[in-house]
């Protein structure tokens, strides 16, 4: 591993920077890889969140992916019905991008817009991952790799997104655990505390203080924790300490 995170300018940690309203004008920026002295414009960015909503319930199977390949797996878990998630579910999440990436970026679960989709990270929070990608010079479907814990809309009574649950997570948790066998990542990024401590098997209410800013493991595999990107829009000043745990989990990269 490399030494010490790049310096921030302190312009970065501030929420008063001028900020875009307009992801077409985001200006091109070079790979982090070439230097990561200088934040990317993702950090200063402002983007409306999605509004949300719709409903949800439960049912529950058994199925068996420790050997699927590609091409067995997804067909699976579309027609999963391990836990009640698939009865609120318009189309399942299964993941998009490089099926041999180096990195792979897990987030919580779909929103309204992904169970419409059947795509992860759509919508605000997802132009705004986008524009993380770009900074490590890893554009979404190049060398990365973007899933969640579960692949279903998990909702509360009033239709909006929660957390999933431990048994919804615990039933769902086999399909990307399938997925991280089959791409062999080179680093994982969890995208916010419920990724971060479902990979992990910690306790689901693990404050985020306490995984950032270090490398942990799963497999053997380094894995690096920071915000999720909904989350960053709600609070842009944090940006800046995402962008230190981007830098850090580039030092994570094994050499070669």
């Amino acid at each position: 591993m490399a030494g010490a995170s790049p310096p921030l300018k302190s312009a970065w940690s501030e929420p008063e920077v001028e900020q875009s309203k307009n992801l077409a004008e985001v200006q091109p920026v070079a790979p982090v890889f070439e230097s990561t002295s200088e934040p990317d414009a993702w950090l200063v960015q402002e983007i409306v969140p999605d509004m949300q909503t719709e409903d949800m319930s439960q049912t529950s199977q058994e199925p068996a992916i420790a050997t699927l390949s590609w091409d067995e797996l997804q067909p699976m878990v579309e027609s999963c019905r391990q836990c009640g998630l698939c009865q609120g579910r318009k189309k399942a999440v299964f993941g998009t991008g490089d099926q041999q990436a180096k990195w792979l970026f897990v987030g919580e679960g779909p929103g309204y817009n992904e169970n419409l989709q059947g795509l992860p990270f759509v919508g605000a929070a997802g132009q705004l991952l986008d524009n993380m990608l770009k900074s490590l010079g890893v554009p979404r479907g190049e060398q990365s790799y973007i899933a969640n814990i579960v692949k279903c809309r998990p909702t509360d009574a009033q239709g909006k997104d929660r957390p999933p649950t431990a048994d919804e997570i615990a039933a769902c948790l086999p399909y990307l655990h399938r997925q991280i066998a089959l791409i062999k990542p080179q680093i994982i990024v969890a995208l916010g505390k419920t990724a971060a401590v479902s990979l992990l098997g910690m306790d689901l209410e693990t404050p985020v203080g306490q995984l950032r800013g270090k490398v942990h493991q799963f497999k053997g595999i380094p894995v690096v924790a920071t915000y999720h990107p909904a989350y960053l829009l709600r609070k842009p000043a944090d940006k800046a300490k995402a962008w230190a745990d981007l830098c850090l989990a580039i030092k994570a990269l094994p050499a070669g």
